[in-house]
């Protein structure tokens, strides 16, 4: 099987490899690095109409679209994880850097690598199964169903983790005709090896980006676990035990439950999403002393962590280079736009998705570092009035803190949750900006590593002397139900 066609689109990996590799490329991103510039304004105007329309087709418009992505079930056991990595590898120019990524999938990390024009290879994609006949809420029978498509991966791909995700509060639209299977490598795949091989320079240094955001999980084989709920809105105590929230949310979608039922939780494991899988650290260790490289691990306890401190790292560069640092962009999921983030002279400020707790990390930010004379805010729509989201109202009073200009960017108001346009109109309105900066040189990596390596919110450790230590907080603890 292609592996485009088995790696989802519509997924934080694939957009955040996307608008790396177009940057690298010299090219920004319209239709999230999907159709060229020339298709957005017809694109935009249909998917404009498409937000007229009565929410029951909307929301089956969407689902369609993301269905007709997934894989066969059938075919689940042909995928083959050397075409995924050549596949990843193969978005990169080939170019020489004195440093290079791999690891968790970030926001905030794309806009680092931009700035050092460094490539990022993720260890984590989404592989989308086709499948009928399960309940958006029960999580329990989507396992069921899925468990031999599961054993049929995990067999033909002995390097590979799957991580088999549920989570019915933001997917909901999504998993009623498919499940997620999200991929870890547990080795490094030769195309990987290859590629920093032939592109990162002797004495350069190999980055690991190591989120260490953790899950309760069902262990369903030796390299197979299943997990319920995922980062965003809803606490991990929410998905396991319900509440209030979950009741009321079930209700208003007219589910049969007030609570998910979903397979005995019996471990931890890295979030399927964003975590770190720490078993690919032996083969990188070996990959940079081979090369004669420095191999280092930069640690963040949750995804988020790490948006400050690259939005403070851009704010620093740009008063370096005389420019003001006053301009705040802040993108969600995977609508970003490292291009036009230098281009128009903006701090970037990465949110994971459309919910209460990333809307409060950023006024948190704002109200710290601001002010700022314009806070331009994009927002990804996922279709669904899920558990702990963030009104468009909220999203305001965010905006209300800037100086002179606070405007949502590609975001129709009135169409919000449910607005398909802004996957096209986020770009377009962001490359209007009328001033500008011509694009600067990359930024020296003894600067930005140094900068990186004073901030308390990364654990900065060279890998081989720290590698198995856990940043990672544990999701039922207090204070950590985000």
């Amino acid at each position: 099987m292609r592996p485009g066609r088995a790696v989802a689109s519509f997924d934080s990996a694939t957009g955040m490899l996307r608008a790396l590799a177009r940057f690298l490329h010299g090219r920004d991103v319209p239709l999230i690095g999907q159709g060229p510039a020339a298709a957005e304004a017809p694109a935009a105007a249909l998917l404009g109409l498409a937000n007229r329309l009565p929410r029951r087709l909307k929301e089956r418009a969407y689902a369609a679209g993301g269905w007709a992505e997934a894989v066969p079930m059938r075919r689940v056991g042909d995928i083959r994880s050397g075409d995924l990595a050549r596949w990843v590898a193969g978005h990169y120019p080939e170019r020489r850097s004195e440093v290079a990524f791999i690891g968790s999938s970030n926001g905030a990390l794309v806009h680092l690598a931009a700035a050092l024009a460094a490539p990022w290879l993720p260890q984590t994609l989404l592989i989308p199964v086709r499948r009928h006949g399960v309940h958006p809420d029960e999580p329990r029978e989507d396992l069921r169903r899925t468990r031999a498509a599961g054993e049929a991966l995990t067999a033909a791909n002995p390097d590979l983790v799957l991580h088999q995700m549920h989570d019915a509060n933001q997917d909901r639209l999504m998993i009623a005709g498919m499940s997620y299977f999200r991929v870890k490598w547990r080795r490094l795949p030769e195309a990987y090896r290859r590629y920093l091989e032939r592109n990162l320079a002797p004495g350069g240094t190999l980055v690991v980006a190591d989120c260490g955001l953790r899950w309760p999980v069902t262990r369903i084989g030796p390299r197979h676990v299943f997990q319920h709920g995922a980062l965003g809105g809803a606490t991990p105590r929410e998905y396991h035990e319900g509440g209030p929230r979950v009741a009321d949310y079930l209700r208003r979608y007219g589910s049969p439950h007030r609570r998910w039922d979903y397979p005995p939780v019996d471990e931890e494991s890295p979030e399927a999403e964003w975590g770190f899988e720490p078993a690919l650290l032996p083969d990188l260790e070996e990959l940079a002393a081979r090369n004669g490289w420095r191999l280092a691990r930069m640690g963040f306890a949750a995804p988020e962590d790490l948006s400050p401190v690259v939005a403070d790292l851009y704010r620093a560069w740009y008063r370096r280079r005389g420019l003001p640092a006053d301009r705040l962009l802040a993108e969600c999921f995977l609508l970003l736009e490292p291009y036009w983030t230098l281009r128009s002279g903006s701090v970037p400020y990465w949110l994971v998705f459309n919910t209460e707790p990333s809307c409060a990390g950023l006024a948190g930010y704002v109200d710290r570092a601001g002010p700022f004379a314009e806070i331009r805010l994009m927002l990804f729509s996922h279709g669904v009035e899920s558990v702990g989201l963030a009104s468009a109202e909220r999203w305001r009073e965010v905006l209300a803190r800037a100086g002179k200009i606070g405007v949502f960017t590609g975001v129709d108001t009135a169409a919000y949750l449910r607005d398909f346009a802004g996957l096209a109109l986020a770009h377009r309105e962001l490359a209007r900006i009328m001033a500008t900066a011509p694009m600067p040189p990359p930024l020296e990596w003894r600067v930005a590593e140094e900068f990186l390596a004073g901030r308390e919110e990364i654990e900065w450790s060279e890998a081989g002397a720290r590698a198995g230590l856990p940043v990672g907080r544990n999701p039922s603890a207090p204070g950590t139900d985000r």
